[in-house]
């Protein structure tokens, strides 16, 4: 796996996020007020693990509710369609995952946040068998990433997950793993963080 082309864009997200966070005004308090319903899409670059320097992309889609001081559960899905290499004559990979995460509310405009999802992943593959070239699969996804607000309710993503496909046509896992940047939304009156400036007494 050729781990250094999945690092690159990532860092390079998390940079273009601390910087514009940087920029944006501080505040030296933030908490959590109630529920929040966000809806987000993204496009994602992904290590296909079918062979050195296979790499394909597509779009996701995500919904989440949030529920207690950071903690929250959301689903999502993905398909990784786009950019077929030239070597592979099937390739495309779905997945359907619900999970739970955890956002931590911090003083600045930047929020972590870490996920564990699992759910389904159908694969259409290359296979001598041309009655055998699909196939459905158990899949379980860690994940990790930084969200930042841009405007209103609205807040850029970007975030990396490590796939696993249990047992893919024998003992092994499959290990699909890459990069998502994207958009949230999250519904008016609904925003998971508000921020609040310390207030002193003269």
């Amino acid at each position: 796996m050729q781990l250094k082309f999945l690092f690159a864009p990532l860092s390079s997200a998390l940079i273009l996020c601390s910087s514009l966070g940087a920029s944006a005004q501080v505040a030296p308090a933030a908490f959590i007020n109630g529920r929040s319903i966000g809806v987000g899409v993204g496009f994602s670059d992904y290590s296909l693990d079918y062979g050195q320097g296979r790499r394909m992309a597509g779009p996701v889609a995500r919904a989440s509710v949030g529920i207690f001081h950071g903690f929250g559960v959301d689903v999502s899905a993905r398909s990784i369609l786009l950019f077929k290499p030239d070597s592979l004559t099937r390739m495309r990979q779905n997945t359907f995952l619900a999970g739970a995460y955890y956002e931590v509310p911090r003083a600045w405009r930047v929020r972590p946040f870490v996920r564990f999802a699992g759910g389904l992943g159908t694969i259409d593959f290359p296979s001598r068998d041309p009655r055998y070239t699909h196939d459905s699969y158990t899949v379980y996804a860690p994940s990790a990433g930084v969200e930042m607000p841009l405007v209103h309710n609205l807040y850029l993503r970007a975030d990396y997950e490590y796939q696993y496909w249990k047992r893919y046509h024998g003992p092994r896992d499959l290990n699909p793993q890459g990069v998502t940047v994207g958009l949230t939304y999250y519904l008016s009156g609904m925003r998971p963080h508000r921020f609040r400036r310390n207030q002193t007494n003269e």
